[in-house]
């Protein structure tokens, strides 16, 4: 079955990371038909430099100003040549057999629109092992899960181009791009699969818990919530359960602890 990936790039990241991420994408046991790389805005000479000597590997597609992973990801999608795509981000290593997987699980039920499964979380200054995040498994399990958590590691999906097209593509939302198009799927009823199996080895670092405590990613993950119940996918009861566990962890709760919480209690 052919498949692309997708990816996408900016002037942040880590020229030795993408090396590693595009790598262990092409030394899978089961290669690629494309990768398309989305370069969002301008990025370095180092940066430019490796993609040159990758040039050969990749569908390089450059969007003329940084305008953030929702509509990179929107517009690489249009740029996949196959049915299936899977996603890749430009700092985290693929397992040798994650795409033979994957594929393995679209061939026994067609009925599949996404299939996602574990990443193994790693230090990017140690790459000392930590914490392996665990989603649920089965399509009932998943769209149950949704009600309060996003129920796939975003960077081991493989899906279906066409089902996604269909739900409005990747939209613009402050780092849960993911998250919303996930709700749109469930609200269309999609079959969903998550595999019992780390996919993926995924770069954190000690500001990552940080990130997540901001009043904006608040707003954001409210926004989420919002558009849920607006679907039916959730009761207001739920919304508001939502909206103020996400305000104590993410805008009341110190640094030091939120990190506990997440490893804690999420992993």
């Amino acid at each position: 079955m052919p498949f692309s990936v997708l990816m996408s790039v900016y002037h942040k990241d880590n020229p030795q990371w993408l090396k590693q991420a595009i790598d262990s994408v092409l030394n899978n046991t089961i290669k690629p038909n494309q990768i398309v790389l989305v370069v969002d805005g301008q990025i370095p000479n180092e940066l430019e430099q490796f993609l040159n000597e990758y040039k050969e590997s990749l569908d390089i597609l450059r969007l003329e100003k940084n305008s953030g992973l929702g509509i990179a990801l929107q517009q690489g999608l249009l740029n996949c040549k196959y049915s299936l795509v899977a996603r890749m981000d430009s700092d985290d290593i693929s397992l040798p057999n994650r795409f033979e997987l994957q594929l393995k699980e679209f061939e026994n039920n067609p009925n599949l629109t996404i299939v996602g499964g574990y990443i193994q979380e790693f230090d990017s200054q140690t790459n000392e092992k930590t914490s392996i995040r665990k989603v649920p498994l089965e399509d009932s399990k998943i769209k149950k899960f949704i009600k309060t958590r996003s129920p796939f590691n975003h960077p081991t999906v493989m899906f279906k181009k066409e089902d996604i097209l269909k739900v409005g593509n990747y939209q613009t939302f402050y780092q849960m791009e993911d998250y919303y198009l996930w709700a749109r799927l469930v609200k269309a009823n999609y079959q969903m699969k998550n595999i019992p199996e780390i996919l993926l080895n995924f770069r954190t670092d000690k500001n990552m818990f940080a990130r997540r405590g901001s009043y904006k990613y608040f707003k954001s993950n409210k926004e989420v919530s919002k558009q849920m119940l607006k679907m039916k996918i959730i009761s207001y009861p739920y919304y508001l359960f939502n909206i103020s566990v996400r305000f104590v962890t993410q805008v009341l709760m110190p640094n030091n602890i939120r990190t506990l919480f997440y490893k804690k209690v999420l992993r």
